[in-house]
């Protein structure tokens, strides 16, 4: 229960402060020039000295997406305090990323490069604020809006030209095994890059057929796949003698893949196939495909769970979102549908299974 203060006290307070603003009119000051007093503060340090600060206290994945934007910023604003740079030298700086971005094939005109120079600045000074070095209201990253994101042009790929690309996966380059494994994972399961790669032996369940993805995030999750994608990923594993706790996709030599193997797949897919060149297609146009696959066949919330998204932070359609999530059950039957193969963990009859 509160308590409400007695006429007493509020009186008291009252006094209290008649006597403050008469002695602060007898020193010639107002209320307003106590909330001006600058605040003691050491000099804020430099770009160059703090950058490498945020950089060890983040997540990996997110100094992975933000190291090459930092390495931007101080390329410029090296020697710069954090309290120089103002909204129009960052507007400043994201047009000259925006103009001197490298060009791909999906190019969005730089507005992605401004978006992530944008967020990398924020970081930075985010924990500037954390650590007391400058006030919220002075951070200039806050006062530079991002661009506006432009609908994607991904889409799902059709069933012939799937084939197309597996075709081309399967008869050339120098480790054709490793490709196929990589389209059927991605297919199976729409994971993004970064959960293939930090998937490990210790990560499969070939009791369940079920693999750990961890993503972006720090989000981990129980992905369904087919038993015979299991059977492969055990045997690539022990093949090319991946440790139990180590990286599972690995080279023929047994060295662990990155995102390089990837970028090599896909320049040669668009080098055989000129429609995948011309409209950029990449490993993400799987996870549209498969994510595509789901949510006609099946529904919205099997689509959002086969996706990962069951928790992504508030940032749900609408409040229904909340009551219609699905289980890892309806995951594994939808996947049973998508690859043809009975799942231990799908629904038949009712709640009968496999």
């Amino acid at each position: 229960m509160t308590t409400q203060p007695s006429p007493r006290s509020r009186a008291v307070r009252q006094e209290d402060l008649d006597a403050a603003l008469l002695l602060l009119d007898r020193m010639g000051l107002t209320a307003a020039d106590l909330a001006t007093v600058p605040v003691d503060r050491p000099p804020a340090p430099t770009f160059a000295e703090y950058i490498p600060t945020v950089s060890a206290a983040v997540t990996a994945g997110t100094r992975r997406v933000y190291s090459t934007y930092w390495n931007r910023i101080l390329a410029h604003w090296a020697d710069w305090p954090l309290t120089k740079p103002d909204a129009s030298d960052v507007r400043t700086l994201a047009e000259h990323v925006k103009t001197h971005v490298v060009r791909r094939s999906n190019a969005r005109g730089g507005r992605s490069a401004v978006e992530h120079l944008i967020s990398a600045l924020r970081c930075v000074y985010r924990y500037a604020v954390d650590d007391g070095l400058i006030d919220e209201a002075d951070n200039p990253a806050r006062k530079v809006d991002k661009p506006r994101r432009l609908p994607t042009t991904r889409r799902a790929i059709a069933d012939r030209r799937l084939v197309e690309i597996n075709r081309v996966a399967t008869t050339t380059g120098d480790d054709p095994e490793l490709d196929t494994l990589l389209l059927r994972l991605h297919t199976e399961t729409a994971c993004r890059r970064g959960g293939a790669l930090a998937l490990r032996p210790q990560d499969l369940d070939p009791t369940q057929c079920l693999i750990l993805l961890r993503e972006k995030g720090e989000t981990v999750r129980w992905q369904p796949v087919s038993p015979t994608l299991m059977t492969h990923l055990q045997r690539h594993a022990q093949e090319r003698n991946a440790p139990q706790a180590g990286q599972l996709l690995r080279y023929l030599a047994g060295r662990p893949i990155t995102r390089r193997r990837y970028d090599y797949l896909w320049e040669r897919i668009r080098e055989h196939l000129p429609w995948a060149a011309t409209q950029g297609v990449s490993t993400h146009w799987l996870r549209h495909t498969t994510l595509t696959w789901v949510e006609r066949n099946f529904s919205y919330a099997i689509a959002r769970a086969y996706a990962g998204h069951n928790d992504n932070g508030g940032k749900d359609p609408g409040t229904t979102a909340t009551y219609v999530q699905a289980d890892i059950d309806e995951i594994a039957t939808a996947l049973a549908a998508l690859t043809g193969e009975p799942h231990p963990l799908a629904i038949v009859d009712g709640d009968d299974r496999v």
